[in-house]
Formats: structure tokens, C-alpha cells, sequence
């Protein structure tokens, strides 16, 4: 049988996903056979699988730091945030219907039977699969029909490691209260524990590794340090824009609005890594820049309730005076559907059926339909053809009279729309900025000297460097009962 070992957390955000990244790597570089899996990932930052649909971006960075193709079954369940209440959920990378928490609730048993058949493809050819597990086990009042945690685990027989954040605080008792509240089934699941983000000497830890053995009985498996690569990679989901500092002062300034179903923010990781960009994330209550020479619209969940909270902020105006001081602007998917005239949901695909006023920044319109395109895309930016890679994940249908000047070609098709005076731009197509020689032309088009790395590579090497990182501070006798 396939080997398998699922990383838990004490908590949301301890560092899961970048911890299974490195294992992969590591794994893969030891000449294992690595797959990634997720049982159920919330997430608007999704990816668009070499299969085919949809999947969490860390179960594609994952999949990327196993060096294998990505797959719908890396992921089985995404859940993608709509609204405070509901999430759209996507099932083996297609729309399987939507809901709100407490019918979701209803739906895990459906849902595991689809979990546990993507294990099993997932599993073939694999000498190691490392999953990564959601929230908290410990939250207990969520255990009855859970797909995410210990309802994998035991259903899968696979063995549970967990993962407690000691930046955070309290990591003891947090280990030890999770031990404590668990039932003796889910308990004797879990071979041992890991602490991450550890800061300083780790030997200031061993009195805190003898305690977590005194209450609970568990092994370490390893103290891991503030991993200094990690920033290198794309981040999981919009809970990680909380923490991004403002970039350093530089030659050229962006500005990004924030919005609360900020989707596939990704996007903009080419351009923070590079050292002559100033790439300011805009919370609420903050206001866009006077002094940013381009403002870049995100995707978004969901189009209408974004634009109209991007009017509550007042960055409307703001953009509208960015634009009249000569500004730039580039919307991506949903940021390019909210420069436009209007915005119509008649079959209410994103709430209520509506009708809305866009920025009114491009002569487009777009209608929300319900087909959904879905799919990774070879385009050129049609003003030099510059050769641009992406993926499309989106609803609705944009045209109008600036769609006459497309922003590129994608798939053989024009895509996008551009204003008369060229300084508005919309495109559907994600990740265009990861395209070294358009992100090269987009710089020098501001007045600099165009050089940029080579962000693949670096995200690579960023890869390695983890895997490398981990494989210097975790358990040695942990690490060959794993890889042997």
C-alpha cells in the first residue's frame, strides 16, 4: 500500500501548507514518489489543474514542489467564500452547488465518498502521499461527518502528525489541549507533533518538548525555525494579506485594493518579488495612494458585492482621481468586470438577480451567465505580442466598444479590452504578471530598465531552499521511517 501521512493543526494558519510544499520537495529530491492531498480546502485563490477544473493554488504549489501534474483529486472539495454565510462548492474541479455553513454540514458524508475515490487515484504510482489537513481538529463541535481532519484520517487509516504555531503562543497548551478534548479514536491517530516557526535558540524549547511528552505522550519530530524562503512562495489564501508588510519605497508604486472576496491575489506576487516595485496592499478604512502610477483591480468572488464595497471605502473616487491625474489602471477577471458601464446578474448567479453601475472606466458591459470557464491558457499580449501563460476561472460575458481594442490573445481569441488612450486595461486572463518578458515590458513601460528575474526559477529554488531548510531541523529517524 501507498504510504501516506496527514500534517494537522492546532489551528487555521500554523503553516500547514507550506510545511507539506517542503516535505514534497524534499521527498521528491530524496526520488519518492510525492503526491499532494487535500481532503476540503476554503479558498478563493483557486488553480486550474493540468486535468482540467478547479483546485486550491497550494495544492497546485504543492503538486509543483512534487514535480508531478497537478490534479482535480489533489484536492477533491473547494469551497469558494461567496458571502459571510455561503460558499460555492466545487467537487473534484466542478461546481457541485452552493450552500451556506449549516447545510454544508449536512452535505460531508456525500462529500467523503468523493474524497475517499480521489485518495485512491491519487494514491496509484505514489510511494508517499502528505496531506494537509484544515482548521483545527480541535474543533470538536464540527467533528460529526468531518471530511477535513480526523474523519479522513481514521476513515483512511492514515497517520496524523500535528503541527502547533509557536509564534502565535501558548503552542504547549495548545498541543495539550488538543490531546485532551479529542476522543480516544481520533487520539490514537497522531504518531507526534511539530513546532513551527520557532525564533532564537531551539534549545530553549527542550523543557517545553518534555512537557508536551509528560501530558500527551507524544514524540517531536522536529522544531522548525521561522523558515526565511517561505515568503518566496505564493501564499494560501487572503488570510495571509492580514500579515503582508507595505513594500520597501521604490522606483514604482501599486497600489492594490483589498476586497473582502479578494480572489487569486497571487496574481501580484511577480511583481512584489521585484525590487524596483512598491506593491501597497489597500485594507478598508485605508485610501488608495495619490502617489501610485498604477492600480491593479484583483479577481474577485464576487464582482457586485465587491464593487459596491469599494464605493463604501471611497476608493472609487480615488481611482477616478488616480485616472485624471494621469494614472494607470489593469483590472484582472473581476476587477476588469467592475471598470466597466454595468454589471448584470439577471439569473442571480452571485445573490440576488441585479443590475449595477460599474467604474464606467471601460466601454464594456458584462452579463454573469452560468456556464463557468475554466482552463490554463496559452496568450500573447496583442499590443507587441509578448508571450503571456495563465489560467481562466470566471463567470460572465464582457463585451463593448473597447473590447475592439483587446488586451490580448488568448487561446486564438481576443480577451480583454483596453481604453482609446491605452491607460485602462482588462484582461480575464490570471497570472499574465508571471510572464517575465510582459512583466519586463510593463516596468520599462514606467521609465525602468526592464530587468526582472525570473520568477519560476525563483519559486524553484524558493522550494528547494525549504525543502532544504526542513530537512536540517526535523526528527532524521522520522524523516527515514517517511522516505523508506
Amino acid at each position: 500500500m501507498t504510504k501516506a501521512i496527514m500534517l494537522q493543526g492546532t489551528g487555521s494558519d500554523v503553516g500547514k501548507t507550506v510545511l507539506v510544499a517542503g516535505l514534497c520537495r524534499l521527498a521528491a529530491n530524496h526520488g519518492l514518489a510525492v503526491r499532494p492531498f487535500k481532503p476540503q480546502n476554503m479558498s478563493n485563490n483557486a488553480a486550474v489543474a493540468d486535468d482540467g477544473g478547479e483546485i486550491g493554488r497550494a495544492q497546485w504549489l504543492q503538486s509543483l514542489a512534487a514535480r508531478v501534474p497537478s490534479s482535480v483529486h489533489m484536492n477533491p472539495v473547494l469551497l469558494k467564500p461567496q458571502t459571510e454565510y455561503g460558499s460555492q462548492i466545487i467537487v473534484q474541479g466542478k461546481v457541485w452547488g452552493q450552500a451556506k455553513g449549516r447545510d454544508y454540514q449536512k452535505l460531508k458524508p456525500t462529500l467523503l465518498d468523493y474524497v475517499m475515490q480521489s485518495f485512491s487515484e491519487i494514491s496509484v504510482g505514489a510511494d508517499l502521499v502528505i496531506v494537509e489537513g484544515a482548521g483545527s481538529p480541535a474543533e470538536i463541535n464540527l467533528r460529526a461527518g468531518d471530511i477535513a481532519n480526523m474523519g479522513f484520517a481514521t476513515r483512511a487509516g492514515v497517520p496524523v502528525v500535528m503541527v502547533g504555531d509557536i509564534d502565535r503562543g501558548g503552542v504547549i497548551a495548545s498541543l495539550v489541549g488538543t490531546h485532551t478534548i479529542l476522543s480516544d479514536d481520533d487520539r490514537a491517530m497522531i504518531s507526534g507533533y511539530i513546532i513551527n516557526k520557532f525564533r532564537g535558540d531551539v534549545s530553549l524549547f527542550d523543557a517545553g518538548i518534555d512537557a508536551v511528552r509528560r501530558f500527551t505522550g507524544w514524540p517531536c519530530f522536529g522544531v522548525v525555525p521561522w523558515l526565511k524562503h517561505a515568503w518566496r512562495l505564493p501564499a494560501e489564501d487572503s488570510v495571509a494579506l492580514e500579515s503582508l508588510a507595505r513594500g520597501s519605497a521604490a522606483a514604482l508604486k501599486i497600489a492594490v485594493p483589498v476586497f473582502p472576496r479578494i480572489a487569486n491575489f497571487d496574481d501580484l506576487d511577480p511583481l512584489a518579488a521585484e525590487p524596483d516595485v512598491e506593491l501597497v496592499f489597500v485594507r478598508a478604512g485605508e485610501r488608495l495612494p495619490s502617489d501610485a502610477r498604477l492600480v491593479i483591480l484583483p479577481g474577485s468572488k464576487s464582482t457586485i458585492a465587491d464593487l459596491a464595497d469599494m464605493r463604501v471605502q471611497g476608493w472609487d473616487a480615488d481611482l477616478l482621481a488616480h485616472v485624471k491625474r494621469g494614472g494607470r489602471v489593469i483590472g484582472i477577471c473581476g476587477g476588469y468586470q467592475m471598470l466597466g458601464r454595468k454589471v448584470h446578474d439577471p439569473l442571480g448567479i452571485e445573490g440576488d438577480p441585479a443590475e449595477v453601475t460599474g467604474l464606467g472606466l471601460l466601454d464594456v458591459e458584462t452579463e454573469m451567465a452560468p456556464e463557468k470557464t475554466v482552463r490554463n491558457s496559452v496568450a500573447v499580449a496583442a499590443e507587441d505580442g509578448a508571450p503571456l501563460t495563465g489560467y481562466q476561472i470566471h463567470l460572465g460575458i464582457t463585451v463593448g466598444e473597447d473590447c475592439g481594442r483587446p488586451f490580448a490573445i488568448v487561446d486564438g481569441e481576443p480577451d480583454g479590452a483596453v481604453s482609446a488612450d491605452g491607460r485602462i486595461a482588462g484582461t480575464y486572463l490570471h497570472g499574465l504578471f508571471a510572464s517575465d518578458i510582459y512583466r519586463s515590458g510593463l516596468l520599462w513601460s514606467f521609465g525602468l530598465s526592464g530587468e526582472t528575474n525570473d520568477y519560476r526559477a525563483g519559486v524553484e529554488k524558493a522550494l528547494d531552499d525549504v525543502a532544504a531548510e526542513l530537512e536540517a531541523c526535523l526528527d532524521r529517524r522520522w524523516l527515514d521511517e517517511l522516505f523508506g
